[in-house]
Order: C-alpha cells, then sequence, then structure tokens
C-alpha cells in the first residue's frame, strides 16, 4: 500500500520523463504531429493576400486552348517574353526548364522533311532561316529573365551556370545545407542570355506537403540562390547578396554551429531562414488575382498595371502539365503558386518564425508544465484531476495560438499537451489501480460466501444491497450427502471438516461455474438457486446439467478421499449425494435484520426441493426433479418416478428421475428404458401387477444402477396384492419422510 501511495507521484513523473525523451529523440511520428499542428495554424488563420508586386503568368488550360498544346514554339516563348519586357515586369522567372532545343526549329525539322524527299535546295534555305532557340536566347537578352534549373539528389547533367556567388558571414552556411550532385539545366545559349538562373526545385516533407523553401541550394559545392530568391536579386539590380550564419557579428548560437540565420538578397531584403536556409511559407488561399493568362499577355490584352514594376512568374496550372503540388491549404495548388507565395512574404516582410531557441524552450515548458500538473494532480480528486489535464492541453493549445497569432512564431502544441494527457492518464490509472485493488480484495472476501456474479451486480448497483425482496421464477438445487452421519462416527472433527472441503469445493465450483448462487451450507447440504441475481432465461437446464456434473463429480471426489484413506491407514467409505431440483415462483432478496442479512431465496417451491432431495433415497436414484423443472429444461433423459404428496403438502406432484444429458436422451438403449418403463407405470396404475413386474425386471437388465426403484414397485405391488388399494385409489403414494 506504500509503493501505491508514492505511486501517485512516482507514475506521473515516469509518464513525464517519457514525453520528454521522447521530445529529444524527436521521433519520425513527431515531428509529423508537430507539423500537423502548424497546418491547422494556417487552416485556422491563413496569411490575407495583398498585392505585393508579384505575378504569375499561367500556361493554363485555356491558354493552351488557344495557343496550342505545350511545349510552345521558342518563337512564342519570345513573343511572351518580349511583351512582358514591354509592359514593364521587374524580373521574369521560368518556373519551367528548356532542356533540350526546340523541335519546332528549321534545323530540327529538315530531318523530317528530307526523308520525305525534301531535296538540297530546301536546305540551303533552312540553313539561311534562324535558330528558335537563339530567337529565345536574344529576348532573354532584352529583358530581365531568370531562367530556372532542377537540382537532384542523384550525380547527373551538367553544372548549372552561376551567374553570381553570394558572400558569407560567420559559420561556412555549405555545412548546413543539403547536398546535390546533378542537375537538369536550361540550354546553355539560354542561360548564358539570362541575367539570372535559379533553382525551382521544392523541398517536400514526408507527407509530400510543402511547408519550407529553400533559398539556397548546394549543387557540388556551388552556391546557388532558389528561383524566388534569384528573382529577387534580379528585380532589385543588387550586386551583392549575403548569406549569414552562426558566428556572425550579432547572431548568437543556441549551441555549436546552429545554422544558417538569414539571407540578405539586397541592402532592404533581409529573410530570417531556418537553419537549413529555408523559409517557413505562411500560405494564402488560393485567389485569382495573382494569376494572369498567359494568352492575355500575348494578345495585349492584360492591363499594363498588372505587369509594370511586378516580378512575374512563368508557370503552369494545366492539370495535363502535372506542376502540382500539395500544400497546408491546397491539396493541388500549381507549383508556381508556391514561389509567388514566397516572393509575397519577402516583400511585405511578412514570415513565419521557428527559432532555433524553440526546440530547447520546447522542452522546457513541457517539463515546467509537467511538474505543475503533477503537484495539481496529487491534491485533486477524481473529477478534479480530469479538469486538470483538460486544463494542461488547453494551456498548451491556447500558448500555441497566441505565438503564432501575435508574433507569428511557431511552436509545438503537440508535447505539452501530451505530457498534459500522460500526467493525467497515468495518475488516473494509479488511482483506479488503488481503488480496484481494494474492491477486489473485498470482492474476493465477499465472493466467498455469495456468488460472484452477484458480487458484481451489487457493485453496479449498491442500491440493492437492502432488506427486501422480490418474487421470480427460478430453479432451486439441494444436494446432501448420504450416510453423512454413519460416516462421522469413524472420524474425528478435523478429518471429518477435510472430507467436507474435499466434497464441498469442487461442487461449489460446478454451480457457480454453471451461473448459479450458493445459498447457504447446512453441514453437508448445500443449497443453490438460479435466474437470480441476475436473468437467466435458461434456469432449469442450468440447474439440470449442473446436477448431472456433481454426479459425475463424485466419482472423482471419492477416488481422492479414498486415497488419502489409504495414506492414513483406515478404511475407505465411498460418499454418495441425493439432489433435488424444483422451479417455480420464488421469494427472493437480503434475508435477515438490519444488522446482518444474507441474499436468500423462500417459498413454498423452495421446500418442495428439500423434499425431494430426501426422495431421491426413498426411490433409489440421484436427482430428483419436480414437473415444473421437468417442462421448463426439455430435452434431458428423465424417466417419471411417480406422482407423490410429499410431506407438508396436500397436492401431488409428479416427480423425475434425472438420468442425462439430451444426447444420452437420442441413445437406443435409453430410449428402450423410456418404453418400458412408462408400460411399467401405466400397468401399476391400472392394477396389471403381473404385467408390471415383467416391466420391471425387464427395466432393472437395461439399467442395473436403478435396480432400488424397480425393487421399491416390486414391494409395492406384493403389499398391494397382499392388501389391494381401495376403489378410489388415486395413484398417488404419499411420502411418510421427508
Amino acid at each position: 500500500m506504500q509503493l501505491l501511495k508514492w505511486s501517485r507521484t512516482l507514475a506521473p513523473c515516469l509518464a513525464l520523463i517519457g514525453v520528454l525523451v521522447l521530445q529529444l529523440s524527436e521521433p519520425q511520428l513527431v515531428r509529423d504531429l508537430r507539423f500537423q499542428a502548424f497546418d491547422a495554424l494556417q487552416r485556422l488563420h491563413p496569411r490575407p493576400y495583398t498585392d505585393a508586386a508579384v505575378r504569375v503568368i499561367d500556361l493554363d488550360d485555356e491558354s493552351l486552348e488557344r495557343l496550342g498544346q505545350w511545349p510552345w514554339p521558342r518563337t512564342q516563348v519570345a513573343h511572351l517574353v518580349d511583351a512582358l519586357n514591354e509592359l514593364g515586369a521587374a524580373a521574369i522567372a521560368f518556373d519551367i526548364v528548356f532542356a533540350e532545343p526546340d523541335r519546332t526549329s528549321p534545323s530540327q525539322l529538315f530531318p523530317v522533311w528530307r526523308e520525305n524527299g525534301a531535296g538540297p535546295e530546301l536546305g540551303r534555305l533552312v540553313a539561311k532561316l534562324p535558330d528558335h532557340d537563339d530567337l529565345l536566347a536574344e529576348a532573354f537578352a532584352r529583358a530581365p529573365v531568370v531562367t530556372g534549373f532542377v537540382a537532384k539528389r542523384e550525380p547527373g547533367g551538367r553544372q548549372p551556370r552561376s551567374t553570381f556567388t553570394p558572400a558569407t558571414a560567420g559559420d561556412d552556411p555549405r555545412q548546413f545545407l543539403p547536398f546535390y550532385a546533378g542537375a537538369v539545366t536550361t540550354l546553355p545559349k539560354l542561360e548564358a542570355a539570362a541575367s539570372g538562373n535559379g533553382s525551382f526545385a521544392l523541398d517536400y516533407d514526408r507527407d509530400g506537403v510543402i511547408r519550407r523553401v529553400p533559398l539556397l541550394y548546394l549543387l557540388n559545392d556551388q552556391l546557388y540562390f532558389g528561383l524566388a530568391a534569384e528573382a529577387l536579386r534580379v528585380a532589385t539590380g543588387s550586386p551583392t547578396s549575403i548569406v549569414r550564419a552562426t558566428g556572425a557579428s550579432r547572431e548568437e548560437s543556441f549551441g555549436t554551429s546552429t545554422g544558417i540565420t538569414e539571407v540578405r538578397i539586397a541592402p532592404s531584403l533581409t529573410v530570417p531562414t531556418d537553419a537549413q536556409g529555408r523559409v517557413w511559407l505562411h500560405y494564402t488561399k488560393p485567389v485569382p488575382e495573382r494569376m494572369v493568362s498567359a494568352w492575355r499577355v500575348l494578345d495585349r490584352s492584360v492591363d499594363p498595371a498588372l505587369i509594370d514594376g511586378h516580378i512575374v512568374l512563368i508557370g503552369t496550372s494545366a492539370e495535363g502539365l502535372r506542376d502540382i503540388r500539395t500544400t497546408p491549404l491546397d491539396a493541388a495548388a500549381p507549383g508556381v503558386t508556391v514561389h509567388a507565395q514566397l516572393l509575397e512574404q519577402i516583400l511585405t516582410g511578412h514570415y513565419l518564425e521557428r527559432p532555433d531557441w524553440a526546440d530547447g524552450a520546447e522542452i522546457l515548458i513541457t517539463l515546467c508544465w509537467g511538474l505543475l500538473l503533477i503537484m495539481m494532480i496529487r491534491r485533486a480528486n477524481a473529477l478534479a484531476s480530469a479538469a486538470v489535464g483538460v486544463i494542461g492541453v488547453a494551456g498548451a493549445f491556447g500558448c500555441w495560438w497566441l505565438a503564432f497569432e501575435h508574433a507569428h512564431v511557431l511552436l509545438d502544441p503537440v508535447m505539452p499537451s501530451l505530457a498534459a494527457v500522460a500526467v493525467y492518464l497515468s495518475g488516473s490509472l494509479v488511482n483506479y489501480l488503488q481503488a480496484e485493488l481494494e474492491r477486489s480484495r473485498i470482492r474476493g472476501a465477499f465472493s466467498r460466501y455469495v456468488s460472484p456474479r452477484l458480487v458484481k451486480e451489487l457493485a453496479r448497483h449498491p442500491e440493492r444491497l437492502r432488506l427486501g425482496g422480490e418474487t421470480r421464477t427460478m430453479s432451486v438445487l439441494f444436494c446432501d450427502l448420504r450416510g453423512f452421519t454413519s460416516l462421522s462416527e469413524t472420524m474425528d472433527a478435523q478429518g471429518l471438516t477435510r472430507v467436507l472441503n474435499v466434497f464441498l469445493t469442487p461442487m461449489t465450483d460446478l454451480i457457480l461455474k454453471g451461473d448459479g448462487t450458493i445459498d447457504k451450507y447446512m453441514g453437508d447440504c448445500i443449497m443453490a438457486f438460479w435466474n437470480a441475481p441476475l436473468d437467466d432465461p435458461k434456469h432449469a437446464a442450468h440447474a439440470c446439467a449442473v446436477a448431472l456434473k456433481m454426479e459425475h463429480e463424485l466419482a472423482f471426489v471419492n477416488e481422492k478421499l479414498r486415497r488419502a484413506a489409504e495414506n492414513e491407514g483406515r478404511p475407505h467409505v465411498p460418499l454418495r449425494i441425493g439432489i433435488g431440483i424444483n422451479s417455480g415462483q420464488c421469494c427472493v432478496g437480503n434475508m435477515g435484520s438490519d444488522q446482518r442479512f444474507d441474499y436468500s431465496v423462500i417459498g413454498d417451491e423452495v421446500n418442495l426441493a428439500s423434499r425431494l432431495e430426501g426422495q431421491s433415497k426413498t426411490y433409489g436414484v440421484t436427482t430428483v426433479i419436480g414437473e415444473n423443472t421437468r417442462e421448463a429444461a426439455e430435452g434431458f433423459a428423465l424417466i417419471e418416478l411417480d406422482l407423490i404428496r410429499v410431506k407438508g403438502k396436500r397436492e401431488p406432484v409428479r416427480i423425475h428421475a434425472l438420468l442425462g444429458t439430451p444426447e444420452r436422451r437420442g441413445d437406443p438403449d435409453f430410449q428402450e428404458l423410456s418404453r418400458l418403463h412408462e408400460e411399467l407405470l401405466k400397468a401399476y396404475r391400472e392394477l396389471d401387477w403381473q404385467t408390471a413386474l415383467e416391466r420391471a425386471d425387464r427395466c432393472e437388465l437395461l439399467a442395473p444402477h436403478l435396480a432400488g426403484l424397480y425393487e421399491l414397485y416390486r414391494e409395492r405391488i406384493e403389499e398391494f396384492k397382499l392388501n389391494p388399494p381401495p376403489a378410489d385409489w388415486d395413484r398417488v403414494y404419499t411420502a411418510t419422510s421427508k
């Protein structure tokens, strides 16, 4: 008990330590839950859309329908670039890679024509025509264009052109960046003509959601800007960009070489990042104002104010081109809009931050929060403990929301909440175990006197633990030892007690397992009943089944007693039993006084069951059942014994001998016995003594264990031969003993 007392503190402390270990090790499940919490914040409070001089030129389905399928001829792309340049675009960034030569260029088409019969003259004319990629390169050279490439983890491809290398301050940022070994690049002539070149590869979390976008990429030891950062650099014309990491002036490191802290793209554009140079995106809901269809630019129907001075990103929302990404707010967002949202955040100075001190702060919060809850829960009852648990979770989520709403800081509510739940559950579990241990102790003691089912029923309904009863149809069983008085004369009190225990223990187990309730022990007699306190529609059948099992179990009891008698050097006296079962209306409930009472059953049908047990000795059978029991427990192997008027009752009752299970009833030998026995009773009641005697002899040959029964009928018949019954004989035998 002392251990359980201390466990009220120990268990919650161990639970809190487990949560802290989980938080420190940060398995993937914890990260996934944290990301889901961050996504929930964005869904609750998305970033409001404001016009931040960023547009997406959308190669949408309508543009493809009007201007032809993608890829368009490079001449058409050149027209698009020229149109945007004329409209005053500050930078034109392609979320597209031009990795192969334009297949519509004359030089690319001539081999096909030659295979179809084109002559040398056409070849000379084609050679004079300009290459489409050259025309696009010329358009790039006239405009502030940023080409794109795809950085890959796997080696392969050409090293992209580097338009500039940012300066660094503090620790070398290369050690914090994911390493890329290959790339899918735009054609060299197009890269050379462009003002900038950046990677538009996006980082996915394990669930496929894009939450952070890199500003920097490390490709074969060369630093590159991402597409958005490179577009900003070109748009501002900044000659220098600086990557700051821990170790730089005014940069504190919460640990050794924490990582990158910010990137200054232009003098007025400094972007805070995580340790790997990524920016947390605070998404807006999808808004049409961000998008401009490409066909409207080419036919000059677009409002010039939508382009003038804007950074434009050329990409596609067409589903067939498969540039679809998953974000916290949109399961099918065009990939180009992710870069656009990053640009909007940078230009408006709106950032989500998860500072490098966040992990340490969250561990400290979890520890302090958990300890506070442990102190509170130690002094609380069950209801108050639940309130503490709810307050713990609500407090964690409240801090999480306030940090996001007012400071745009991402803090993890999952682990502090898990700590609150773990502390509450562990404390509640200990309280429950303490209460259950006490209940089990009481239940164990109580179950030695009454049925465990009754104990459970009273535990669920303690209001039933009061004086009073109810009337219901029940089955009552009495089981008594035969010759117990003679046995007691040969043994001392201790030996007799051992014999009783050997007999009563297995018989009690059979009754309880058979859904019965032990009413009481009366010396060598057991009284039990069925259909109380719990409903048992098959109470009669269950009582009969238990009686047959008790008769079978008696052989094992006698064998055990025989071995004990041999070991003690005394003669063994086999035990025999008599059982009586009757069914009917009884009063059952708590009987006794206010000081002490028992759950018991009384009534006329109970008295009859006791009388039937006494008649088992008279008729030479083990189990005698009443007519009501026979009707309620159909199917068992039984024979009618007699129509009898037991002592203390005026009305006669028909009694039966229970001989076997329903399976035995189908046995041919038993069916023959049943038929002959019915003929015996019929002849006996019709005063046909000769036929009755002949049937008694045949029945005894089929069932020698019923010899006492048939000897009884022979004696009655011989008596009736000498003293015939009166003419008004009612065929009822009147018992002279209990």
